[in-house]
């Protein structure tokens, strides 16, 4: 399934005031894959969900969702194939009710209002909030808006899935449920968060970015679990991983050999 891959090669994007917030990026996702991006403030993040889904064009190389290059042209296919879940569902849902948040996309399709409200219904029951499609959003809590606004977009059918930062601000318990039904997702899914813990738990893989830059890209424990890496792209290992035995004697090692 081409159409799920992602493609980077030697993007780079700088804004008018000259500052460079891609240099150079280079990887390719396959299907199917769960892949975390982090980094420090200011290391690039935002900038690359922007070229990923075309709100941004790179000023060189080139971005590709499957076999298709995102650029002006191609953009109402490449919104078809990513959907992208904001860090706040404020900005996500505007519209009167849950009901009509989550089929505004589908509308937008032209789909027999009969189709729009199955892919409505499926895409609420899937994150467990069917019992909320008549609620103002505004009314919701936080966890529930964060529902709402995957709800609006998987409802859409896309083939990847982007979430920036989709467990911020959440209490313990809603943050487990939000992992819990992403984990159950198929999608290809693309992560950036700072919750370097929900990024172990959820992606294989991990990219870490700093000034813009691919520092490292792997398998994640290894990637996490690496002290000095962590420390020079301004980050801290995970929590789950402070009190590892394996990881204190590797840090202890290190410090013996210093």
């Amino acid at each position: 399934m081409s159409h799920h891959k992602v493609e980077l090669k030697d993007v780079s994007f700088s804004y008018a005031d000259g500052h460079q917030a891609l240099d150079k990026v280079t990887f390719l996702l396959g299907h199917g894959e769960s892949v975390g991006i982090v980094g420090a403030n200011g290391a690039g993040k935002s900038t690359l969900l922007s070229v990923l889904t075309g709100i941004q064009f790179p000023q060189q190389g080139t971005v590709r969702i499957g076999d298709m290059p995102v650029n002006k042209k191609t953009l109402p296919h490449i919104r078809r194939s990513v959907g992208l879940v904001f860090q706040e569902p404020d900005d996500q849902l505007f519209m009167t009710t849950v009901y009509d948040d989550v089929a505004f996309g589908p509308r937008n399709y032209k789909l027999e209002e009969e189709e729009v409200g199955i892919r409505v219904m499926e895409a609420l029951e899937q994150v467990g909030i069917s019992h909320l499609k008549d609620r103002p959003p505004y009314k919701l809590s936080g966890g529930e808006k964060r529902l709402a606004a995957i709800a609006a977009v998987i409802s859409m059918k896309p083939d990847i899935l982007i979430m920036d930062e989709p467990t911020a601000s959440l209490d313990p318990r809603a943050r487990r449920k939000i992992m819990n039904i992403l984990n159950g997702f198929s999608h290809t899914k693309i992560i950036t968060s700072h919750d370097l813990d929900m990024i172990m738990d959820m992606c294989a893989r991990t990219i870490v970015l700093k000034k813009g830059a691919v520092a490292a890209d792997g398998d994640t424990r290894q990637i996490l679990s690496d002290e000095r890496l962590m420390e020079e792209c301004g980050l801290e290992i995970p929590l789950a991983l402070q009190n590892c035995p394996v990881c204190r004697s590797a840090k202890e090692k290190n410090l013996d050999d210093k």
